[in-house]
């Protein structure tokens, strides 16, 4: 993904789309303090000190597109946490996990990103962000998303994608980075195209391209239309390798998540994992920005039990908060309460 060149802390404009429930809930909790301050016979608020007010507690959480994981669990966490005046949360629509990490560095009113855990691997091998050791860290690991790679009927395994076109999403997006790692270490020469996801899922089924890639939580909604073998379309397997084993885990997709993709009775299609992290600008404790982001964080670890219930997204029952990043410097707050969570985690 296209990354920002600023060298400066939130230099850049707003290029996310904040979910309308959040956004219209927010404004509700600021309206409802603004009215609840004009007393009569007293001074209102000044602008300045509303405007103070408003920020103080707000944490924009980019994520992922409409038909993927990430908005959903950045949906979740605002549903539950969002209180409408101590803490409010607002989901953002992102592009990706390359363009995630940026955001939140670069990016004016982004706090915190949902990235593939693969991402500052990467972006460190790129030496696209400089420094970005020293600006990154995590809170904490989420759940495992797997490679989804669809595919037409004349298509069985992955080498019969040699030469061929296969979507990987837009440029830059976790899915973009992880078909190029994936493919590369399996020596098949393919040619990407970058398509968003739905627009390659529609050009899969006239036949313009042999294959896409999805990296996201199972079960992906981006599927649900789909009409089994009356599609044409069917999961490629992805065979675990020596050298797929030193960054990813083995993963599964079987028919409870895809009941008209994979039929009943069938093994489940084997397929490759990465971890999804939400990761935090590294602010200096002590400092305003600091401060918001811990209380976040607190109220997460603190009302992590209401993720694991229904109507929440079923990835949260994956999620271990004692669990580490190889690789990452955790935030501090969230180390200072990451031995409560051993047990938390684990619930469920």
């Amino acid at each position: 993904m296209d990354s920002s060149s600023s060298t400066t802390r939130r230099g850049l404009l707003g290029a996310g789309v904040i979910a309308a429930g959040a956004a219209a809930a927010a404004s509700a909790g600021l309206a409802g303090r603004a009215l609840a301050q004009a007393v009569p016979g007293q001074p209102a608020d000044s602008p300045a000190t509303m405007t103070a007010r408003a920020n103080a507690g707000t944490v924009g959480i980019i994520s992922g597109g409409v038909d993927g994981t990430y908005i959903r669990i950045a949906a979740d966490l605002a549903s539950v946490l969002d209180d409408g005046d101590r803490l409010r949360v607002l989901p953002i629509i992102g592009k990706g996990s390359v363009r995630n990490l940026a955001d939140v560095m670069y990016l004016r009113g982004v706090d915190i990103g949902i990235v593939q855990s693969d991402v500052l691997a990467f972006v460190r091998r790129e030496r696209m962000f400089p420094g970005v050791e020293q600006m990154i860290q995590y809170i904490a690991k989420l759940y495992d998303e797997e490679v989804h790679v669809l595919a037409g009927r004349d298509v069985e395994r992955l080498r019969d994608l040699a030469g061929k076109p296969v979507n990987v999403d837009v440029q830059g997006s976790g899915t973009a980075m992880t078909a190029s790692l994936l493919f590369g270490s399996l020596g098949i020469p393919v040619r990407f195209t970058h398509d968003v996801q739905d627009v390659a899922l529609e050009r899969l089924r006239r036949g313009e391209i042999a294959a896409l890639v999805y990296v996201a939580g199972k079960p992906a909604r981006l599927f649900s239309s789909l009409d089994g073998p009356g599609s044409g379309l069917h999961f490629l397997p992805v065979e675990m390798t020596p050298e797929l084993l030193a960054t990813y885990l083995p993963g599964q997709l079987g028919h409870a998540q895809y009941p008209n993709l994979v039929p009943e009775g069938e093994a489940g299609v084997e397929t490759i994992a990465v971890g999804a992290v939400m990761a935090v600008y590294a602010w200096r404790p002590g400092t305003d920005r600091y401060r918001k982001v811990a209380r976040f964080v607190e109220a997460f670890f603190g009302r992590f039990d209401e993720f694991l219930r229904p109507p929440r997204h079923p990835k949260w029952r994956e999620v271990n908060l004692a669990a580490q990043v190889p690789g990452w410097t955790r935030f501090p707050r969230a180390q200072e309460l990451r031995p409560a969570a051993a047990t938390i985690g684990q619930r469920g």
